[in-house]
């Protein structure tokens, strides 16, 4: 019962910000998702419903990345390389419901020193 609660409420929170926050095409989407073992995050269009960058730890060279602060730091520096090769300049960034603190402010830090504009 208690989770439930949480978890709609969590669920509120998401809604809340996705309606002040859209993504274009000139302007995408940055969402980050933590979960306990992964971090996945990906800039949408969400005019055209499409994703134009995706990293996340679960595969490729990345995958040595763990859930932690660090690990947002590798992988904020590695969305924002892989957003400029993509032709992204600039985002509007999707923290999805979670406090702007700890993992997700290391991730949005790294995001912007690896050259993204939010």
């Amino acid at each position: 019962m208690k989770l439930q609660k949480k978890q709609s409420l969590a669920q509120k929170r998401r809604w809340r910000i996705r309606k002040k926050v859209q993504g274009s095409a000139e302007r995408p989407r940055l969402t980050v998702h933590f979960s306990n073992k992964h971090i996945y995050a990906q800039c949408i269009d969400d005019v055209a419903g499409h994703t134009l960058a995706y990293v996340s730890s679960v595969g490729g060279k990345d995958a040595a990345v763990k859930a932690n602060n660090d690990g947002a730091i590798t992988l904020g520096k590695a969305i924002a390389e892989k957003a400029k090769s993509a032709g992204i300049e600039s985002v509007v960034f999707d923290r999805a419901g979670r406090r702007y603190h700890g993992c997700v402010k290391s991730f949005a830090e790294a995001a912007r020193e690896g050259g993204l504009q939010f």
